[in-house]
């Protein structure tokens, strides 16, 4: 095959439409060749299991889209394209930009050494602004949600309207390896529960986008705290590997105008920001997922407690809210925001565990697992994050399942061991009576966990360990 053609590479823009890259090359009309490289050499973290089985039927999906021409490959990007180059002749190389340290750094020099060969360009398809665009005024980064949302991202330009064009791709001869032979599955029953959930794929993503906005949008400025209600999108794992683009969001979030109230559209659009605000600081703040970036806490004292751990993850830690949280987040790779604030709190308030025990977690489980929201979201449950929840701010699991979760049907639904208790007593089943218990032929301690901790002095015990470290001054 000796005619010139040109390379998409494919990473977490697993979409053909709106894709600044593929546009570009259509545009100009080159032939176009696309490829996928799996890179497990120069990234500084595996992907999380339920990670990789969403990467997995994501590239099927995406491979049938090409008619099966989609080539793949395993190894170090510089590698497999130095191979590419000395057997055929190549015209460019394209991609969309990814912002993880780790990918930033091998694509500056792969970069370089490319453009000796070959015209290199490369794209934003994930963010509704750059990370280096979204400065104050002395150039320094935002590290406040309002004014880095509010002041910095409104102020500038508009974000890219999305577009979308006929690609034509070249129908090549050239092979590679199959998306098996990356080994993403391990074909247990985990994997096989979590792909029944989804409809893994960029016309899926499409789908449930209009749903939303269809539905979903119209409460959803209070709706979407509560976990039962379908008021969230539950999109964010088909932003994270980009088979739908935050920008197509933002503008179809202004389409619903004025059947949709400009508070739901706001607060909506206002999500994407904070999206956009982890991805800021990630950039300016690389160590994010390893380094509290309030280095006050490098001496804070966390406890060791495995068996504290074990039961989080379990979702056995007595507490019904938190314990459906977690099974949410086992059996389907995703958990409600209001969970992850919820069992986030638990973890690191009344258990006292280091944030990190959460985040690599989240990180395993969760089909969204994003490089820099992960991170961020942990950093601000925990307070060590530089726009984070105060110390004082320990979400009480009891109170918010009775405002959240008024009929408890969200717990039921993932913790079908209490489907049985009345609702007065589901919250805190331990105080169900014997006699209702022994109706309903339900034993506490057996059929459901005690407590691990008593919630009151748990709240005590971080509350002494939060307040003798000195206070913040948090940037206005």
């Amino acid at each position: 095959m000796n005619k010139e053609f040109s390379i998409h590479w494919f990473r977490q823009d697993l979409r053909i439409n709106d894709n600044p890259s593929l546009n570009y090359l259509s545009t100009n009309g080159d032939n176009i060749v696309c490829i996928f490289i799996y890179d497990e050499i120069n990234c500084d973290r595996q992907l999380g299991s339920a990670g990789k089985v969403w990467l997995h039927e994501s590239l099927n999906y995406l491979n049938e889209q090409l008619d099966n021409k989609l080539l793949i490959f395993k190894g170090d990007p510089q590698k497999i394209f130095d191979e590419i180059f000395n057997n055929f002749n190549v015209k460019k190389v394209c991609w969309n930009r990814c912002y993880e340290p780790w990918r930033i750094k091998r694509d500056f020099k792969l970069k370089s050494n490319l453009k000796k060969k070959v015209n290199v360009k490369t794209f934003n398809a994930s963010l509704l602004w750059e990370p280096w665009e979204i400065t104050k005024n002395d150039g320094s980064p935002y590290k406040i949600f309002t004014p880095f949302y509010r002041r910095g991202c409104l102020n500038y330009k508009l974000p890219r309207k999305p577009e979308s064009q006929k690609i034509s791709f070249f129908n090549h001869t050239m092979k590679s390896i199959n998306v098996k032979d990356l080994h993403l599955r391990k074909q247990i029953s985990w994997e096989e529960k979590l792909i029944h959930k989804w409809k893994i794929g960029e016309s899926h993503a499409y789908n449930i986008m209009k749903s939303f906005f269809s539905e979903g949008i119209k409460d959803y400025s209070e709706g979407r705290n509560f976990p039962n209600k379908k008021n969230v999108s539950r999109l964010s794992p088909y932003l994270h590997w980009g088979q739908i683009s935050a920008n197509q969001l933002w503008y179809e979030a202004e389409k619903v105008r004025p059947d949709v109230s400009e508070e739901n559209i706001d607060i909506f659009k206002s999500e994407l920001g904070w999206r956009e605000f982890f991805y800021n600081l990630m950039y300016h703040f690389p160590e994010i997922q390893s380094k509290n970036l309030q280095t006050k806490f490098e001496n804070f004292p966390w406890d060791e407690n495995n068996n504290y751990l074990e039961c989080w993850r379990r979702g056995k830690t007595g507490y019904p809210i938190v314990d459906a949280g977690m099974r949410e987040l086992w059996e389907t790779g995703y958990m409600h925001n209001r969970l992850r604030m919820i069992t986030g709190s638990f973890l690191v308030k009344n258990l006292l565990l280091h944030w990190h025990n959460g985040e690599h977690w989240f990180w395993d489980c969760l089909c969204d697992a994003d490089y820099a929201s992960n991170s961020a979201s942990w950093q601000w449950v925990a307070g060590t994050g530089t726009d984070a929840a105060p110390y004082f701010r320990i979400f009480n699991p009891i109170t918010q399942a009775k405002k959240f979760d008024p009929t408890g049907e969200y717990i039921k639904r993932f913790v079908p061991e209490l489907k049985n208790i009345p609702t007065k007593y589901i919250f805190e089943p331990w105080l169900c009576p014997i006699d209702v218990s022994d109706s309903i032929g339900f034993k506490i301690g057996i059929d459901y966990p005690y407590p691990i901790v008593d919630i009151k002095q748990s709240r005590e015990k971080a509350l002494n360990a939060f307040s003798s470290l000195k206070t913040v001054n948090y940037e206005k």
